[in-house]
Order: C-alpha cells, then sequence, then structure tokens
C-alpha cells in the first residue's frame, strides 16, 4: 500500500461527527434492505390473484363496439374457484290451454248475454265472441229470449288478430230446456269446410232440402237469432255455385247495389210465388237478364263480398207474394247430416280433447 503523502503545518483535530453518521447511513441501509424484501415476498404472494383480476378486465373499445368486452391473456395460474351453478332449465308451460294456443270462458249468466261474456272474456274479445257463440245457441233455444238468469256457458276458443275469435266447442246449460247443450268443430277428412257437431255425430245446423247452396262452412245469421235479419247468411268462400231454390223467372237484378251488391230477385212460378233474394254475390253472369226463366237446381251465379258486406257469404231472402219476410227453415224441408262410420273414431278423439280442455261445467255452481 502506498504511503500516504506527508502534509505541511498543523494537522487539524479528528471530528466524532464523520463516523456517527456513517453508522447512521449503515443502518439505515440495512432497515430499507429488509423492508424491501418484505415487499417483494408479498408481491410474489399475490401476483395470481392479480392477473385473475386483469384477465378479465375490460379494455378501451373502438367505434362500434360500445358495451363489448375483452379478456386480457394471461399465463399466471388461476386461483381456484366455486364451479357456477347450472343454467335453470327452461320453464315448460304446465297449461294445457296456452300450449294449444286456445282460451276457454266460463260464464254464469245473470244479465244480458253479452254482457255476461264480455265480463268473462273482456272488453277487447267479448262483443265478437258473443255474436259467434249466438250463432251455437239459435239451434237449442231462441236468442234472447229463451236465455234465463242462472244459464251456464262454457266456451273454447282461439283469438285471432284481425278476425272474430274461431269456437272451437260450447256447453251450455239452459234451465228453459233443463239440458246441457253441447257441440265440437270437426272438419271431417276428406270435407272441404269444418262443421260443429253434436256428441251424436250429427251436424249441429240443420240443412235446407233444395238450398241454394250445396255446402258452406256456417250458418251465421238466421232470422230468430236477436239480430232482427231478414234472411240467413251461410258463411262460405267467393266463388261457391249460387242454386235456384226453385223455377222462377228474374224479376230484378243488380238493384240498390251499394247496400246489396251483386244480388238476384228470383220469383217462384205457380205455387206461393214466393221471391227469393240472393245478396252479396260475385259479379253476375252477363247472360243472366231481367225475364229470364231458371230451373230449379240451375247456377244462378257465384256467392261472393260485394256490396255492404264484411266477410265472404250468401244473403239468402225468401218473401211472400205480400212481401211478408219468411224464414227459409219453415218453408224449406230441413234434415241434418251425419258424420260417415269411418269418422266417428277421429270424432270422437276430438271430443275427449276438447272436453278436457274445457274441464268442469259451472252448472249447479
Amino acid at each position: 500500500m502506498r504511503p500516504p503523502l506527508p502534509t505541511l503545518g498543523p494537522q487539524p483535530k479528528k471530528s466524532p461527527v464523520g463516523p456517527v453518521m456513517a453508522i447512521s447511513l449503515l443502518l439505515g441501509l440495512g432497515a430499507g434492505g429488509v423492508w424491501w424484501w418484505k415487499q417483494r415476498l408479498a408481491s410474489e404472494t399475490h401476483a395470481p390473484a392479480t392477473a385473475d383480476a386483469q384477465a378479465t378486465a375490460p379494455v378501451a373499445q373502438g367505434p362500434g363496439d360500445a358495451g363489448s368486452t375483452a379478456a386480457v391473456p394471461t399465463t399466471a395460474a388461476a386461483t381456484p374457484t366455486a364451479p357456477a351453478p347450472a343454467a335453470a332449465a327452461a320453464p315448460t308451460s304446465s297449461d294445457p290451454l296456452k300450449a294449444a294456443g286456445l282460451s276457454k270462458a266460463s260464464i254464469r249468466i245473470d244479465g244480458p248475454l253479452e254482457t255476461a261474456v264480455i265480463a268473462a272474456a273482456g272488453p277487447e274479445v267479448g262483443p265478437a265472441l258473443a255474436q259467434v257463440v249466438t250463432r251455437t245457441l239459435v239451434w237449442w233455444v231462441d236468442v234472447p229470449g229463451d236465455i234465463r238468469r242462472g244459464d251456464t256457458l262454457d266456451v273454447l276458443y282461439e283469438v285471432r288478430p284481425n278476425e272474430e275469435p274461431l269456437v272451437y266447442a260450447v256447453r251450455f246449460t239452459s234451465n228453459k230446456t233443463g239440458q246441457t247443450h253441447r257441440t265440437y268443430r270437426f272438419q271431417p277428412e276428406g270435407d272441404k269446410n269444418p262443421r260443429y257437431y253434436l256428441p251424436s255425430g250429427e251436424e249441429l245446423e240443420l240443412r235446407l232440402e233444395g238450398s241454394p247452396l250445396d255446402d258452406y262452412e256456417q250458418v251465421t245469421s238466421l232470422l230468430r237469432d236477436g239480430r232482427r235479419h231478414k234472411g240467413v247468411d251461410f258463411k262460405t268462400a267467393v266463388g261457391t255455385p249460387v242454386k235456384a231454390p226453385f223455377t222462377g223467372i228474374v224479376r230484378r237484378k243488380n238493384w240498390s247495389f251499394r247496400f246489396n251488391g251483386n244480388c238476384i230477385d228470383l220469383e217462384e212460378v205457380g205455387g206461393k210465388h214466393r221471391h227469393a233474394l240472393f245478396l252479396h254475390m260475385d259479379e253476375l253472369p252477363r247472360s243472366l237478364k231481367v225475364g229470364d226463366r231458371i230451373a230449379a237446381g240451375t247456377v244462378l251465379g257465384r256467392s261472393g263480398n260485394s256490396g255492404r258486406s264484411f266477410a265472404p257469404h250468401l244473403h239468402y231472402q225468401l218473401e211472400a207474394a205480400d212481401e211478408r219476410i219468411l224464414d227459409p227453415y219453415e218453408s224449406h224441408r230441413t234434415y241434418r247430416r251425419s258424420l260417415a262410420a269411418s269418422q266417428r273414431t277421429a270424432f270422437e278423439a276430438e271430443v275427449r280433447r276438447q272436453d278436457g280442455l274445457l274441464g268442469t261445467t259451472l252448472a249447479g255452481g
């Protein structure tokens, strides 16, 4: 070791401050080292949890990505988490009516029929439903004259947007007749239209011998249904052939077109000189002229939806020679058509299905 250089002059005295500062510095460095070591250990212990939090943190999104999130990739080991609960199975409807897309109204009549139906089905559906149900009731009782307080009514129906409700089954307990009447909508295989049938398999509606229509879906209005209607309305598709019920002379054609639409007035030859009026028909044949003689059963034209008509149908009206309104169901002979034996099994299965949906009657309740 090289010896220190000689100094000139007297030497200064040694101060105790230097050693004290040195010792303080060493102690401070030691304490700082201990603190740093503890912080490092703590950081390493909590690193996995921090990585997991970062892995699911949302990141800034570009235009058009608002509301989306992205995961930040990480290689840190994830801490164990409790398994997520299994997703609940989608609930299945236990209501057979909802499953069938149908509704049911159970009604106890203590006043006007329409009021009772509206109370059960609601103001949006009730008025139209009352009219549709009346089309079945009129085959058992006069409406409204024979409707009594305490009568009960169960109706199975389908609500259709912008259309009248479609009734499937009606069960009516009448204090007038002392019976529970039932009818079911059913379409036999091969038939063009569904009809309403009694439990016996007979059609609910009577048919006319010498009818202007061979087939139709439903009679939607009668003289005795309380509407003060002058004829019978047959619900049928536009283009259905319309036939002369008797031999007659064409007396008028297309009068009061705004209300009647295309129409014919056929006067009976001989006999009682009745007049048969056919309204709301499709465009009439140009060959058909006033004064023409038409044989019974001849096609006069086709049904339509003209004039003041809100749905395709044929209005059939009978008048006496003195213009008195006649009921076609009293002027014609009538009959009921029955289901073919081959259709009974399918019909009885449908009756069981509809009865199950109707449930227990309110009668006696």
